[in-house]
């Protein structure tokens, strides 16, 4: 069985009020006024449904829809080449896989209190007498039941294309979130398919979900996280502290901040993988991760259920400080 289509709080998550896409957007223009140069991302048309505004993401499921390509495999990857073979030095084009992990046990919490209660009382503590939640919320059994099973559908899109090649539309790097839900959906959906041991998937801090107060989202130890992942070929980066010190129990990060911090994220991803033949990425987070990675982006929004994915065809054109172009809605942020 495919994933689900978005829940109710999926969808009433993925918007964006006005306010704070414009706190976003005050944010980012000084970031770019201030840096020596950075990335001006946007979204290369055509290329996928979920990018058009016709596209109803309220009832969308990207494994009934060939994952939403326009055209055929074979022809996106192609263009894709030889857009960045014509490119200059300051402009690249990559496919982003943008995938949100499974449903963990602080899901069905959230579900069954409702945003109010759990964003008031619930998510503060760490579980109540039907399921544990916090820290580091896991995933349900039942989720990585799903996970396996749903790995053969993303196995078999792979090789929807003329030579049935496993490897056309396989991300050449994996990029994921230290919590442990969002390594568990990457490990499931892809070990059956492709050899982590040899692609080794890179845990970044800034991939995690919003910061503090909610203890689903403060992470385990580094030598957790090292001792769970590292023998499955996951690559912890430079300086990941031993405790998690973005989580604060009395501050919730704002939607501009993890804006912000995504924006960083996704231009020391374009910056490290300029120019090096890898063209095509996938980024396992979460769902706030994926609402503000879309605002960077140049995206429209779009809800991404549990164990969902949406893939994004960017354009990134490298710009000189000063140039804040950070207007409408993400267009990048500092290289300083």
């Amino acid at each position: 069985m495919p994933a689900a289509a978005p829940s109710h709080l999926d969808i009433i998550d993925s918007r964006i009020s006005p306010e704070v896409r414009a706190a976003y957007n005050a944010k980012v223009a000084q970031f770019q006024r201030s840096s020596k140069s950075y990335w001006e991302f946007s979204i290369v048309p055509n290329k996928f449904v979920q990018s058009l505004d016709e596209t109803d993401d309220t009832t969308f499921n990207y494994l009934d829809q060939h994952f939403g390509k326009i055209g055929e495999w074979d022809d996106l990857v192609a263009e894709l080449h030889n857009l960045n073979k014509q490119a200059d030095n300051d402009t690249q084009y990559k496919i982003l896989f943008l995938a949100r992990h499974y449903t963990g046990y602080h899901n069905l919490a959230h579900t069954k209190y409702g945003d109010d209660e759990w964003n008031n009382h619930w998510s503060k503590l760490n579980g109540d007498d039907e399921y544990t939640w916090g820290p580091d919320a896991e995933l349900t059994q039942e989720s990585i039941d799903l996970a396996k099973r749903n790995s053969k559908l993303v196995a078999q899109e792979l090789e929807n294309n003329q030579h049935r090649n496993k490897l056309l539309i396989t991300p050449q790097k994996m990029y994921v979130s230290p919590l442990s839900r969002s390594i568990d959906t990457l490990y499931y959906t892809w070990d059956p398919i492709v050899n982590l041991q040899q692609l080794h998937p890179y845990v970044q801090e800034n991939w995690r979900e919003t910061t503090g107060v909610h203890t689903c989202d403060k992470r385990s130890t580094r030598s957790i996280i090292a001792k769970k992942y590292e023998k499955l070929g996951f690559v912890i980066e430079p300086g990941f502290t031993e405790n998690d010190e973005l989580y604060k129990d009395d501050y919730r990060e704002s939607f501009d901040e993890q804006a912000s911090r995504m924006n960083v994220a996704l231009q020391q991803l374009f910056s490290e993988n300029h120019g090096n033949g890898v063209d095509i990425v996938g980024i396992t987070s979460h769902s706030g991760s994926i609402k503000t990675q879309l605002l960077v982006l140049s995206h429209r929004p779009f809800a991404v259920q549990t164990g969902g994915m949406i893939p994004v065809f960017v354009k990134a054109v490298r710009k000189k400080g000063g140039e804040a172009t950070g207007g409408e809605g993400g267009r990048g942020c500092a290289l300083s």
